[in-house]
């Protein structure tokens, strides 16, 4: 059968856009970034056994083998009276802290992030296998298990044997609980086993909401608070609890953004410390992995303002240029590790697909993903984005 011309286009046309690739998705884009990277330290992680926090006695710990315990960064021995209480030096970590159990939570998040990631861009079970006992010591095996709170965090000798500070540490368990989400539908994973992990991602989040702790660690008014939300958020998204998810973007909107930022994108209150430079970038990525998580299609939380004008669009304009050029840094210089900061800071990822900002984005991939400084791992809450990205 022979169509009229101007048929036979009308049905070219049709087929010709049926044939039109999908637009990539940010998983995709940020996959291609990703891939190589993640490949090799899955490969890196695959063989490794589980180390927990009753692999390291820590002797002025108050609790017991399963609890959780770190003292605080910037409390040294008073050298006039070596016998007295710790004395604080802002910005300057004592080497001779305890540090055994955050380097152990910081393990298990880069295990957990790379297999977990490398399972989203494979489908192989392998890597959920080479997880799975990582999972099983830290949350479910009672001989090797955390104690799901944080009553021991951040101690000071001869001050207290815990605070409510102390809960930042386990921001390194965001990407541990994002990785159970990743591979909870897996055949590999018995149903009994996500049950339970997710059921002390439950007992944590409640002694997170309701200890004095964790009221006073939300009410704290800088980057202490912004991670509390970030955990809350990030756990509830594991845990389905919309309650608390709800109660995150209100806080964010009502509290965090309002009360933090200044007029010009700024975080006074962290400007004001001895590493202004890293503290800044260390909220910033903060505020925008909480916007990230919290975010929906209906609310991109990147753009929101509050009457004044603030926004993490705003915050983004105001560090942006200081990622790219430091030496631009209008404050002072950070008292220690100013060298070694910017890395692939997750505000320029996030901010730079929520904002659909190619500038942040070519600025993010062009900055280090490799960083071995303790301090900029332990200042990190993101290592690996697909997870933020690839479970949204």
């Amino acid at each position: 059968m022979k169509f009229p011309d101007n048929i036979a286009v009308v049905i070219l046309l049709v087929f010709m856009g049926c044939q039109q690739p999908k637009p990539k998705s940010d998983f995709d884009v940020v996959e291609e970034w990703e891939k190589e990277r993640i490949l090799n330290l899955a490969e890196n992680y695959s063989d490794l056994k589980p180390i927990t926090v009753t692999d390291s006695v820590a002797k002025r710990s108050k609790g017991t083998i399963h609890d959780f315990y770190s003292e605080g960064d910037y409390w040294w021995p008073n050298p006039k009276h070596p016998d007295s209480a710790y004395i604080r030096k802002d910005g300057l970590s004592n080497p001779d802290n305890f540090v055994a159990h955050r380097l152990a939570m910081i393990r298990l998040s880069q295990i957990s992030g790379a297999l977990a990631a490398a399972y989203l861009i494979t489908d192989d079970e392998k890597y959920v296998k080479q997880l799975l006992p990582h999972l099983k010591a830290w949350f479910i095996n009672e001989q090797t298990k955390m104690n799901p709170n944080l009553l021991f965090g951040q101690a000071i000798t001869g001050l207290v044997t815990g605070r409510g500070i102390g809960i930042i540490d386990t921001i390194h368990l965001m990407e541990v609980a994002l990785a159970v989400k990743a591979i909870e539908h897996s055949s590999s994973v018995p149903q009994t086993d996500v049950n339970s992990i997710k059921s002390w991602f439950e007992d944590y989040l409640q002694w997170l909401t309701t200890h004095p702790f964790g009221i006073t660690e939300r009410d704290n008014g800088n980057n202490h608070s912004v991670c509390w939300a970030m955990q809350v958020a990030v756990f509830s998204k594991l845990v389905n609890n919309q309650e608390l998810l709800d109660f995150c973007k209100e806080f964010y909107k009502n509290t965090l953004l309002p009360d933090q930022m200044a007029a010009n994108g700024s975080f006074p209150l962290e400007l004001k410390r001895t590493k202004p430079y890293g503290y800044s970038i260390f909220n910033l990525d903060a505020m925008a992995t909480l916007c990230q998580i919290l975010s929906t299609d209906d609310e991109n939380l990147f753009v929101y303002q509050t009457d004044d004008g603030k926004s993490l669009a705003l915050g983004l304009n105001f560090l942006a240029p200081y990622l790219k050029n430091k030496n631009d840094w209008p404050y002072q210089k950070d008292v220690m590790y100013w060298e070694d900061w910017p890395v692939r800071q997750p505000a320029l990822l996030f901010g730079g697909l929520a904002l659909n900002n190619e500038a942040y984005l070519e600025l993010w991939k062009s900055l280090s993903p490799n960083f071995t400084t303790q301090e900029i791992i332990r200042n990190m809450p993101v290592k690996y984005p697909l997870l933020w990205i690839g479970n949204n």
